[in-house]
């Protein structure tokens, strides 16, 4: 299956590089682009902080600076956007590319896991950046007004409401001003970085690795521990390749390496200048850089960046739910189209709130970035690893070029991301473990409901007859009636229940029956020549197939119509859909009682197939039946 060349944004006609990569900055660099406010800071703070002597500064900016080169612009930018789905990226993507290359299922099923485990931990990081980023700006209050301190955090509780209220409206009125807006950022940090420089050349020293390795060689454990506080500056690498599928791979790196990687480095390298001529500033290197005058136009201007890196987060955890239901690892659930004309415009309301919810509660319970910096990582790097490990996998089972280079390279990457996890993992204590349970009890989830899932499936395959046996075998001589009767089923082998309980209760059937299947393919997209196959099975009898890519959202009514080309032609207004809703109840099954009470739960709480599919709410009737797992 191949997505349609409309689909992605970098085959539209007239769409520049230039524009593209402008564009590119507001939505893939949100997240990294605002790392600057608390990063440097981490290193020399708290109970692990290190002394900000010359030596142990010019150590941190080598470490920095190499750091965000090996993992961000080779692993990530140079290697990584080489293996998209169909112009899509991100963590599900890639494990669709490794299923569909790995051999024998238990390889493929392992593959699965890890993939979705890290999608798991994506949710973990989700609630954090927001909190952590919009804490940090508005932490630059204090430095400017400090009696405004006790006002840090209701002031960060409002915005982040405002930001969550405002998902329900879409963000295509204000994301028009997110790429100038992170223009601005950007430039800003690299000038505030310049001028301290300027101050301060010597600093330029630290790109010399040997400062790093010095100091790994002479204080290991302290370079260990300051691994932690070195990868908060590579939080946003994951994100830039879960994006990717907006722009196109060249946009996002001519972004890169244009604007962001330099900004970022003349950044640091700024704060690490300022903190060499006054120690005392590591308080908050950051705002420290600017003139006092601009100290309040700074706190707006970075409020602002730290919202846009929100909202690239918080819609990238929509994505990642459609996509999750799409494969089949969460239930339908209520997603709203935002835009007539964007499709990855979505609103999800149930994870908009619990979303919300969540950021509140990490804001009141950690209070500041610092307190917030202790949880974040663990779960960022988890995902890098398994991004590494995947991507490695895709290489060594097929063919690419240069494949014993990317294949050390991988090696390499992996090493380094290990470093940095079992660094954070010293923070486990101080909150570093909210994220990684998050992920776990989110992952069981997810696979509660595949494995649920699998065993309602199979369940049915024993209790419903096979459709070769029905459609082969004389029909049911009961009466006919005008109009046309579409059974959604999920298994086209098998005749659908709501069918015979349609036939035991009301005695009938239509003139043409349809039997549609919904197919979701491991594709971002399906063109609509490939949309639907229709299957005449016998006089008055079809088999439809509807094939919809994991970023789609599902129109029935839509594919049906399409189905006219194939000799189906449906009139909408005689056309009756019959769906079926289980209901689960304990049993004799492989699911544990508890795990049995959860996927009940999960069934009760999904979106109902008609609004799911978006079949007209006055022709569809629900028959319901009941399951022991």
């Amino acid at each position: 299956m191949t997505s349609s060349a409309s689909s992605h944004p970098s085959t539209q006609v007239g769409a520049g590089l230039i524009p593209l990569a402008l564009a590119a900055l507001g939505v893939v660099y949100g997240d990294i682009g605002t790392s600057p406010l608390y990063a440097f800071k981490e290193a020399f703070a708290g109970a692990h902080g290190i002394d900000p002597s010359e030596a142990h500064v010019l150590a941190t900016l080598s470490a920095f600076f190499w750091a965000v080169l090996i993992v961000v612009s080779l692993k990530y930018v140079w290697v990584v956007l080489r293996f998209d789905n169909e112009g899509e990226g991100g963590v599900l993507a890639l494990t669709a590319l490794a299923h569909r290359v790995a051999r024998g299922p238990r390889r493929a099923a392992l593959a699965v896991g890890a993939g979705i485990f890290a999608a798991a931990l994506f949710y973990g990081d989700a609630i954090i950046t927001p909190a952590i980023s919009v804490l940090s700006a508005v932490e630059g209050l204090s430095v400017a007004t400090p009696h405004l301190e006790h006002y840090v955090v209701p002031i960060t509780v409002g915005i982040l409401v405002a930001l969550f209220m405002i998902q329900k409206h879409g963000t295509g009125q204000v994301g028009r001003y997110f790429g100038p807006v992170t223009v601005l950022w950007f430039v800003t940090l690299a000038v505030l970085g310049v001028a301290s420089i300027l101050r301060t050349p010597e600093v330029l020293r630290a790109l010399d690795p040997r400062y790093a390795i010095d100091f790994a060689l002479e204080s290991p454990k302290l370079a260990f521990i300051l691994l932690s506080a070195v990868f908060l500056a590579l939080t946003g690498g994951e994100a830039l390749y879960a994006d990717m599928g907006h722009f196109g791979a060249r946009p996002v790196r001519l972004a890169w390496y244009g604007l962001v990687w330099p900004s970022l480095v003349l950044n640091y390298f700024g704060q690490g200048a300022l903190v060499l001529r006054e120690p005392v500033a590591i308080e908050n290197p950051f705002y420290l850089l600017a003139p006092d005058w601009f100290l309040l136009p700074l706190v707006g201007l970075a409020t602002l960046a730290t919202v846009i890196a929100s909202q690239a987060t918080i819609t990238g955890a929509y994505s990642m739910t459609l996509q999750a239901t799409r494969l089949g690892y969460l239930p339908r659930m209520r997603i709203l189209h935002t835009s007539d004309t964007e499709r990855g415009q979505i609103y999800v309301p149930g994870v908009n709130w619990l979303m919300l919810v969540a950021v509140i509660v990490l804001v009141l319970q950690f209070r500041s970035s610092g307190a917030l910096a202790a949880a974040y990582g663990i779960a960022v790097s988890g995902t890098m690893i398994i991004t590494t490990l995947l991507t490695a996998y895709i290489v060594f089972m097929g063919r690419a070029r240069m494949r014993t280079g990317l294949l050390v390279a991988l090696v390499l990457f992996g090493l380094l991301e290990s470093l940095f996890f079992s660094s954070n993992l010293t923070k486990l204590g101080e909150g570093g473990w909210m994220p990684m349970a998050l992920g776990a009890a989110i992952f069981l989830m997810l696979t509660t409901w595949k494995e649920g899932s699998r065993l309602l499936a199979r369940q049915r395959e024993q209790i419903d007859v096979p459709m070769a046996g029905f459609v082969g075998g004389p029909l049911p001589d009961v009466p006919r009636v005008p109009g046309t009767a579409v059974y959604l089923t999920s298994e086209p082998s098998l005749v659908p229940s709501a069918l015979f309980h349609n036939l035991k209760h009301y005695k009938v059937m239509h003139e043409r029956t349809v039997f549609l299947h919904v197919v979701n393919e491991d594709v971002p997209r399906v063109a609509d020549g490939q949309r639907v196959h229709v299957t005449r099975l016998a006089p008055g009898l079809y088999n439809v197939d509807a094939r919809f890519g994991f970023r789609e959202e599902p129109d029935v009514p839509a594919a049906l119509a399409l189905a006219a080309a194939q000799g189906l032609d449906l009139e909408p207004m005689t056309t009756t859909f019959f769906v079926a809703r289980s209901s689960i109840v304990d049993g004799p099954g492989k699911l544990p009682r508890w795990r049995c009470n959860l996927f009940a739960w999960m069934v009760r709480q999904s979106e109902g197939a008609a609004s799911h599919f978006r079949l007209p709410a006055n022709q569809v009737v629900e028959l319901g039946t009941q399951v022991m797992l």
